[in-house]
């Protein structure tokens, strides 16, 4: 009788396992496979060094404008902050023993600034801004932190030319287990 059990039980397992591999294969009609333009829909960074940079342009009038609309709630009307960080000030602080870490005195690169409000911002509607009024309103920003001129048009280009403050104080993590160079292109 036990080895009969036995037998039962080992078909029993087999037979979960051959229904599983059947599942598995099986498509349900659920989803669809992605496609290339879906794919870079969703390719959206940008490089320190300005690699993947949309086209389009803004200005810095234009900036104001959508961040009054868009941005002054959370970072104040000055840039000040208040639901949000402040985006203004803080220069000379890093060293102090309270540093004010904002776009003007702590961000490396005008490039990483437009690859986070294009991801993230407006807190209340990420990706809702169009790539020009991304450029106006990362102008904008930079204008307020005296590191781009009121007149300058904002593209690619001008701001793989902005020099920040603070971008030489960063350095490589060369830790042994950290990656050194960064891959954008058929990484393994």
């Amino acid at each position: 009788m036990a080895v009969h059990k036995m037998i039962v039980m080992k078909l029993g397992v087999i037979s979960i396992c051959v229904a599983a591999s059947v599942a598995a294969e099986q498509k349900h009609g659920l989803g669809h496979s992605v496609t290339e333009e879906q794919i870079k829909s969703w390719n959206i960074d940008v490089a320190p060094d300005g690699k993947n940079l949309p086209a389009g342009q803004g200005t810095i009038m234009e900036g104001e404008k959508i961040y009054q609309a868009s941005c002054l709630a959370c970072h104040g009307a000055n840039l000040e902050g208040g639901m949000g960080p402040a985006l203004m000030g803080g220069k000379g602080t890093l060293t102090s023993q309270k540093p004010v870490k904002t776009v003007g005195s702590y961000w490396p690169y005008a490039t990483t600034l437009f690859d986070y409000v294009r991801r993230a911002m407006p807190f209340q509607q990420p990706q809702s801004l169009s790539d020009d009024q991304v450029y106006s309103v990362v102008g904008y920003i930079l204008n307020k932190n005296e590191l781009m001129e009121a007149n300058t048009t904002v593209n690619a280009d001008t701001l793989t030319k902005v020099k920040m403050p603070n971008r030489d104080a960063f350095y490589v993590d060369d830790r042994p287990d950290v990656k050194v160079s960064p891959c954008y292109k058929d990484c393994q």
